[in-house]
């Protein structure tokens, strides 16, 4: 019989998962705030350096433990790390120069319905008509917010290439966490994320290295600085931690769910610090999105309510 949960628990469960959502939310809010001071590549890269500096003593004892392990499963850890780390949030970087933080917010909410197609298209998943109308508003809601709710821009492709970025990482990040989702049995979750962190640095390397021979000026200064710390620390690994205590304690589904808040509290922030407005249509887009995610995840939950898995930023 599996123990039960008390309510103060269930309360920390959500809070974490609420902590966890939050502090992710920052980081478009990074994106944008520092687009004309720091280039996309070179602030990815000091975050990562951060990140693996900070997680070093606490992963190397398991990573030397499980070496073996991780030798056998090169190729997979390799394509993991580069499309997870290497990509994904320089994606986020490189789109934070063009479009706003709130469009960025409600963009990359959609990974789980990429999640959903990509399941159907290579484990031959089964989508239901639920479901179906699930991608219908989804997808409708992301129209509508990159052509600011003229469909017809679509004739002439009129697209703010930021956001296309954001929906390119949004892509990524459903590739990365199905990788996630197949990794292979053996490998602790510290010992997998401080290798892919390590590994996607490493493949980040080469085009830092590009960027750096056209940067001019110090990137590194009292306003990135806290950025990259933010980014780094809180981010990278705080956001880890608390959100891997609300799957413990609430499950993947329950945590997942508030997952989709993310745009509120990016919203909120970025009318705080980048003085953006929120408009009719950004809402619209937000009830759109929000309401296709659960139709679609509502049918995709019942099966294994006690299943415990894991969730990966």
């Amino acid at each position: 019989m599996a123990p039960k949960i008390h309510l103060h628990s269930i309360a920390a469960g959500y809070l974490f998962a609420l902590g966890a959502t939050a502090i992710w939310s920052g980081n478009f809010i990074v994106a944008r705030g520092l687009n004309d001071q720091i280039p996309p590549v070179s602030l990815a890269f000091f975050r990562w350096v951060t990140a693996v500096a900070v997680f070093a003593p606490f992963a190397v004892k398991g990573v030397v433990k499980e070496l073996p392990i991780i030798r056998q499963h090169l190729v997979y850890l390799a394509i993991t790390s580069f499309i997870g780390i290497t990509c994904f949030n320089t994606f986020i970087y490189v789109a934070g120069h063009t479009t706003t933080a709130m469009n960025m917010s409600l963009i990359a909410i959609t990974f789980p319905i990429f999640i959903l197609i990509f399941s159907r298209v290579l484990f031959k998943e089964s989508v239901s008509i639920k479901k179906g109308m699930g991608i219908f508003l989804v997808l409708t809601g992301v129209v509508f917010l990159i052509t600011k709710g003229n469909v017809s821009a679509l004739v002439n492709i009129s697209f703010v290439i930021g956001d296309l970025w954001m929906l390119a990482a949004s892509v990524l990040f459903a590739v990365y966490s199905l990788l996630l989702k197949h990794k292979p049995g053996g490998i602790c979750v510290n010992t997998l994320q401080f290798t892919c962190f390590a590994m996607g640095l490493v493949f980040l390397l080469p085009f830092f290295v590009w960027e750096q021979s056209w940067v001019q000026g110090n990137l590194l200064n009292h306003t990135t600085i806290p950025a990259i710390l933010y980014v780094g620390i809180f981010a990278s690994l705080c956001a880890f931690v608390l959100w891997t205590q609300a799957i413990v304690t609430l499950g993947p589904a329950k945590a997942g769910m508030v997952y989709y808040s993310l745009p509120l509290f990016s919203g909120f922030l970025a009318y705080l610090f980048l003085n953006e407005a929120i408009g009719k249509i950004h809402f619209f887009c937000l009830v759109l999105i929000l309401s296709g995610i659960v139709i679609t995840n509502h049918e995709a939950r019942p099966v294994a309510p006690k299943e415990k898995g894991q969730v990966s930023q």
